[in-house]
């Protein structure tokens, strides 16, 4: 039998500090310590996959929330069964003692961890979709404020006017003036439509 932690944080910006301690604080060595960096919409994290291939009957999968697992509700459903039922291992969640499969529960206890398991994956659910919403809104003004997304515009450099002019005279293609100004052709006929 063996214990094993995951670990899951959205960005590489985000630390995962707090989630190791409570790993190390709970005994779950750190060679066991399964550790993605990536969102929790969906379970196809290298990690978290690894984690599932390793694990056996009888053990242990630690996470400190319920949506350090994941955030979409089905999901998270669908993987208690397959780590509780398939691969009949258990699995502890550190804030939320109700939901700790290590002991055989009576139908009541069942239920209520049930109920709880569905309670929670709805809320991670629901806020992953709050700070989606917020980044569109957010991007949304910023974009009304005139932020420019991306990267900086090209410079159209000095020969830009004239090369325009000459394939605008049907002197020169825009494959040359893309040549000339040392861009695609593509860029330069974008160029072209666009007013200044």
């Amino acid at each position: 039998m063996n214990t094993y932690g995951y670990v899951r944080v959205s960005t590489r910006e985000q630390n995962e500090a707090r989630q190791l301690i409570a790993m190390e604080e709970f005994g779950v060595p750190m060679n066991h310590i399964y550790l993605d960096r990536q969102s929790g919409k969906d379970f196809n994290r290298p990690q978290y996959r690894r984690l599932l291939d390793n694990l056996q009957e009888g053990d242990i999968v630690v996470v400190k929330s319920i949506d350090r697992l994941g955030r979409n509700y089905n999901e998270i459903l669908e993987q208690w069964r397959v780590i509780t039922k398939e691969k009949q291992a258990a699995i502890v969640v550190l804030d939320m003692p109700i939901l700790d499969t290590r002991h055989g529960r009576d139908l009541t206890g069942t239920l209520i961890a049930d109920i709880v398991l569905q309670l929670l994956s709805y809320v991670a659910q629901t806020e992953r979709e709050c700070i989606h919403q917020r980044q569109m809104e957010g991007i949304a003004a910023a974009k009304q404020n005139g932020v420019r997304f991306g990267a900086p515009p090209k410079p159209r450099g000095v020969d830009y006017e004239r090369c325009l002019a000459l394939w605008r005279k049907g002197e020169i293609s825009s494959r040359m003036a893309g040549k000339r100004l040392g861009i695609a052709h593509t860029t330069f006929l974008r160029w072209s439509r666009e007013k200044r």
